[in-house]
């Protein structure tokens, strides 16, 4: 253990002379088992439950199976530090049920066996339910959540599952279709300053204890770094308060120079949903918006910490995908930007990545290439199986003109390097499948395909 050297001062409460050691001493009289702050101040009602007024305010469903102690199945998703393990915790001490916690980082199918057969137990023998809370559900694997589902299904348990990732990516559809979602929203600047005037003036489980003075400005960096998680606003608060020396009075003060001394900007990590968001809506703004592509892109690489190359890689497809003929340049600006990339790495390739993305955003728009292909998969899907016309088979070799591979049109021996003659099989012989819009360089290949078209319907 350390040891700091911090003048004394008089607890007003006791009277005598505290010092800064004494007051780790009173925490730990205070915190039963060493608990942090934010574990201690966990809400264990729904009167104490902070947010997510939407799920749990007066007269919602939620809210009302808990009071009544008729909860279902459910699945809680939300980013963390939202109350999804506080809200379980609520309908633990609410139920008149057998409540059993696992998490899902350490249970296993035998963990999940076993819950079960003692929840048939606890129904034949003393008629009670049981609710079993799964934490982190994502953490388990198919075969692992598919062991809940017949007993979820026969209602020998009721199950409760808490997650981070999407759970129409992470959890079974069987599961998700048998529970009811619901989605808990990040919680706001106002909602960690509420949690922790709480803490400040609860003398039971808070820090109300001690002679806390938290300046306002202190309490709004805390609440407004901790990005809408109480328990990592709370933590801070703790840590500002068990670590600021006391003044002569005995008063601890926390200023905002403390408050930025005891939270640091957090360190966003980006899970599998994230990167689908945040790729979701660079793409998307790649069709409309140069100042969201370029935000977007440089968010998730310099904030979230992904790879640059997810994001070229969507360029360059949507660079076919949403400009295509429009604009061809598009597509070499992309590539060229990819090069860059991995000839002299980032951040220095970042001004190239940055150019390509502007050019595309602006470049005119065309989606006539999904749309062909598109087309041309429905109409194999129909054929099934296309035999080539004859005179477009292979007649490089003796014999081939006796077997009809014959009557193929050289395309240069014409005017304008072109003439009208079959190239599709002959149960789709005119079909269109590749329209060129009126954008950009594409106006000119659909005034082309016009030209050629009324002439062969006049010949």
């Amino acid at each position: 253990m350390f040891h700091l050297r911090i003048p004394p001062g008089i607890h007003p409460k006791r009277n005598k002379v505290v010092t800064y050691m004494d007051l780790f001493t009173m925490a730990a009289e205070q915190s039963p088992e060493g608990r942090l702050l934010a574990d201690r101040m966990r809400p264990r009602t729904l009167e104490e439950y902070i947010g997510q007024e939407q799920i749990v305010g007066p007269g919602k469903l939620l809210r009302r199976a808990i009071e009544a102690d008729q909860v279902t199945s459910i699945l809680l998703y939300g980013p963390p530090g939202t109350g999804k393990t506080t809200l379980a915790g609520i309908i633990s001490h609410r139920t008149s049920g057998i409540f059993v916690k696992l998490n899902a980082v350490d249970a296993g199918v035998k963990d999940v066996r076993e819950v079960i057969d003692q929840a048939k137990q606890n129904r034949s023998l003393y008629g009670k339910k049981t609710i079993l809370f799964l934490d982190e559900v994502h953490r388990f694997n198919t075969s692992r959540q598919d062991a809940l589902l017949p007993a979820v299904e026969q209602g020998i348990i009721i199950f409760i599952g808490a997650t981070t990732e999407n759970p129409f990516h992470h959890v079974n559809g069987a599961l998700l279709s048998r529970s009811t979602l619901f989605q808990l929203q990040p919680l706001t600047h106002e909602h960690s300053l509420l949690a922790m005037r709480r803490a400040l003036e609860d003398t039971e489980r808070g820090l109300g204890f001690l002679p806390v003075k938290a300046d306002g400005e202190a309490l709004n960096h805390l609440s407004k770094m901790a990005g809408g998680d109480i328990r990592r606003a709370l933590n801070a608060l703790e840590l500002a308060a068990m670590t600021t020396p006391p003044e002569r009075d005995g008063t601890i003060r926390i200023t905002l120079e403390v408050a930025e001394e005891s939270i640091r900007r957090p360190t966003l990590k980006a899970d599998e949903s994230t990167q689908y968001d945040v790729l979701s809506a660079f793409h998307k703004s790649l069709r409309g918006s140069s100042d969201a592509a370029l935000f977007w892109f440089i968010y998730a690489v310099e904030q979230l910490g992904m790879d640059p190359m997810t994001f070229l890689r969507r360029l360059i497809v949507m660079c076919s995908e949403d400009i295509g003929l429009a604009n061809p340049q598009a597509m070499l600006q992309a590539v060229t930007a990819m090069d860059a990339y991995h000839k002299i790495g980032w951040p220095e390739s970042k001004y190239v990545v940055a150019q390509a993305i502007l050019f595309a955003v602006e470049s005119p728009k065309s989606d006539a290439i999904p749309q062909a292909l598109g087309r041309v998969g429905q109409a194999i899907e129909r054929l099934r199986s296309a035999e080539v016309p004859l005179h477009l088979r292979d007649g490089h070799y003796a014999g081939a003109e006796k077997l009809g591979h014959k009557g193929y049109l050289y395309p240069h021996n014409y005017p304008n390097h072109y003439v009208e003659q079959q190239y599709l099989p002959d149960p789709i012989r005119t079909a269109r499948f590749y329209e060129a819009t009126n954008q950009g360089m594409e106006d000119k290949i659909r005034q082309n395909q016009e030209k050629r078209h009324g002439a062969s319907r006049k010949s």
